[in-house]
């Protein structure tokens, strides 16, 4: 299974968490999607939804040797959650990586004002919160924007992605009320790899979708 890309993705997503939406299972959402790519796929789910749309700001911690290979996330305010398992397997410990959690907190409050221009974050209390990506590899990142929403204390958390391991969605599963994914395959690289267009959103795409345009 492959999709066009995160638009189709998105929309097909919005039909499994509209029959939610009927059935009373999904009061008042709210969509937060991480940026950038789950804002493509949350688009399209906020307004089968007809839901308020917004952003999370997540940033991967990444290995000092190689930046894409994630070993931690980072959330709004809140303390860097690293995966100790990858740590211990890489011989690194979180001293090694405060030159790398400096640089992406520095980044994730740049993108917090780029994204919201002065606007808060949405009230959650008594609503459902509806976090998107547009796939999910580890679930380091996932799980960090899932713990830091609990905080908020919205009336339900729903994670809904298009594609996942089996292994990480095991293990978010346990982080929130619902997980909503079309796509679990066993053999698994990368999320792009579950797409045939897969291009890269720049900020001016994040704020389009964020004024509805």
């Amino acid at each position: 299974m492959q999709f066009r890309d995160r638009a189709q993705a998105g929309r097909e997503l919005a039909e499994q968490l509209r029959v939610r939406r009927d059935k009373g299972t999904l009061p008042h959402p709210v969509v937060l999607a991480l940026p950038r790519g789950g804002v493509a796929v949350a688009r399209e789910i906020s307004r089968v939804l007809q839901a308020p749309l917004d952003v999370l700001v997540v940033r991967k911690i990444g290995a000092p040797f190689h930046e894409e290979f994630g070993v931690g996330a980072l959330a709004g305010d809140g303390p860097p959650l690293f995966d100790e398992q990858t740590l211990l397997r890489l011989g690194l410990n979180e001293a090694d990586l405060a030159p790398v959690v400096e640089r992406e907190q520095t980044e994730l409050r740049r993108r917090e004002e780029r994204y919201r221009q002065g606007r808060p974050a949405p009230e959650l209390r008594g609503r459902t919160a509806v976090v998107v990506d547009d796939g999910v590899a580890t679930g380091s990142t996932a799980r960090v924007a899932l713990r830091a929403l609990r905080h908020q204390h919205p009336e339900h958390l729903v994670l809904a992605v298009p594609v996942c391991p089996p292994e990480a969605a095991e293990e978010l599963r346990r982080e929130v009320d619902d997980f909503v994914c079309l796509h679990q395959p066993r053999l698994f690289s990368s999320v792009g790899e579950w797409y045939e267009d897969f291009g890269q959103l720049t900020d001016a795409d994040v704020l389009e979708a964020l004024r509805g345009e």
